[in-house]
């Protein structure tokens, strides 16, 4: 993993300041965000911009979002040391390792080969055990490991994701964009009453539909 520079840290500072004036003061998310050396997880080119809000290329055509959507996203989960957590969308593996640092355990899948074997090395580099890392479809979810106390999709529902409704526990959360996939989409958390959603919309984004099938070649 790279280490940090002074330049990383004024960056996390600003990171940290932007935060604050929305409001975000979740301490332990902060620590575990602190804690994971970002930079890691990005391309070289891009490293400079780690702690931005500015979604950034990774390996295979994919891309990681900002810091702050990741932050406000990963807060809204209300992630306790408890909770088992599904991760559709593992990317560069930072929200996994985010996640790792505050939960019991951590499911995440990836369709590109290549981010889940470079996710799974900078996992083990930081000596994070407890999450782990899957080469598979995940349009439907992992139906034979459920269920998960919290479930976040990186990529984007024409509709309501109504198959996960099985894999959470009862008064689990499912956060997810749901929305046109070349238009303005509403990042959606879902809170499990009964057999239904409760719904509440925290952001808008524009992230890629749910591919279904594993890539190829990479």
């Amino acid at each position: 993993m790279s280490s940090e520079t002074q330049a990383d840290r004024e960056s996390f500072a600003a990171f940290l300041l932007r935060m604050r004036g929305r409001g975000l003061e979740d301490k332990a998310l902060i620590a575990a965000m602190e804690a994971t050396p970002r930079r890691g997880f990005i391309p070289g080119q891009w490293q400079a911009h780690a702690w931005s809000d500015r979604m950034l290329p990774i390996e295979c055509g994919e891309a990681i979002e900002g810091a702050d959507f990741q932050a406000k996203i990963l807060a809204s989960l209300a992630l306790e040391p408890s909770h088992r957590v599904l991760e559709i969308g593992t990317g560069s593996g930072f929200s996994a390792a985010v996640i790792g640092r505050l939960a019991a355990r951590v499911l995440t899948v990836e369709r590109y080969r290549t981010l889940a074997t470079n996710a799974r090395q900078r996992l083990e580099a930081l000596g994070i055990t407890n999450v782990s890392v899957r080469h598979m479809d995940g349009v439907n979810g992992v139906q034979s490991e459920g269920p998960f106390d919290r479930i976040v999709v990186w990529a984007a529902f024409e509709g309501l994701p109504r198959t996960f409704v099985d894999q959470l526990a009862s008064g689990g959360v499912l956060i997810a964009p749901i929305g046109p996939p070349e238009g303005l989409q509403h990042m959606a958390r879902l809170t499990k009453v009964g057999s239904r959603f409760d719904r509440e919309d925290i952001a808008t984004t524009r992230l890629q539909p749910l591919a279904s099938g594993v890539a190829a070649a990479i």
